[in-house]
């Protein structure tokens, strides 16, 4: 273990024997630091956090401290971070709430950019990119391969499907489902995120497929075309996704384009 003689360290923290922590960084008694983790310097980890093994930690990052929220009163709710993330400068990542199920969530091998914000009680799933300044805001659910161009904000309690891609600077209110483009304020879809299949292995013809299912929500609308896709698509994996997606919506999809 290498701990700059700047930093300070509670006694009661949990820290792996090669793990890196820099100058000036501030690491709380509640704290548990898994294997091959670096903090970079400035670096303050606080309240029930714990970080798995292998994360990159950059200047200024806090973690961990108490949620934007003024219900809380100091009730001891926790963050959890898997494994291989990146962490630039200024991220904050605040802890769960009581109301919220008392933790906040980041998976595995996110690449979370200069000045994001993760709010309270948020799920952040593997692979996802935060831009510089993409904020999401308490209790939003973020699957796996989201990206986020910079500057974009998530409404509360927003959920966010599997590799969808949120434009720089949009204004989510509502959910975005799975494979789409969100961009704009407020946020509309703008097509599938055909960039990202393909980076991600999906055929041609899968991608097509695809497409097909979200002309038919787009043109019957999200319920009513719900009947239609399962006669055209039966049981097809990727139709039935986005279904179970719509039918879980609390603050509603957002609709598509106006063109």
């Amino acid at each position: 273990m290498s701990i700059h003689p700047t930093a300070i360290v509670d006694a009661g923290a949990r820290i792996h024997e090669s793990v890196n922590i820099g100058p000036y960084c501030i690491i709380g008694s509640n704290v548990v630091i898994e294997s091959d983790c670096e903090l970079h310097g400035h670096v303050i980890v606080q309240g029930r956090t714990h970080i798995g093994c292998g994360n990159q930690i950059f200047h200024h990052a806090v973690i961990g401290n108490p949620p934007q929220d003024i219900k809380y009163a100091g009730e001891p709710t926790a963050v959890e971070i898997g494994t291989g993330n990146i962490i630039r400068e200024f991220v904050t990542v605040n802890c769960g709430t009581l109301n919220g199920g008392g933790v906040t969530r980041i998976a595995d091998r996110c690449f979370i950019m200069a000045y994001c914000h993760i709010a309270h009680d948020c799920l952040v799933k593997d692979n996802v990119i935060m831009a510089n300044c993409a904020t999401l805001a308490g209790h939003v659910h973020v699957a796996e391969h989201v990206n986020f161009g910079g500057l974009a904000a998530v409404h509360q309690f927003a959920r966010i499907g599997r590799l969808a891609f949120i434009g720089g600077g949009a204004m989510v209110r509502r959910d975005v489902p799975p494979f789409v483009i969100a961009r704009g304020d407020r946020a509309r879809l703008a097509g599938l995120n055909r960039v990202g299949l393909e980076r991600n292995g999906f055929a041609p013809e899968r991608i097509e497929k695809i497409e097909n299912i979200y002309q038919i929500l787009w043109k019957h609308g999200w319920e009513s075309g719900a009947p239609r896709l399962l006669q055209d698509f039966g049981t097809d994996e990727d139709a039935q996704e986005i279904l179970a997606f719509i039918k879980d919506t609390r603050l509603g999809i957002c609709p598509p384009r106006e063109d």
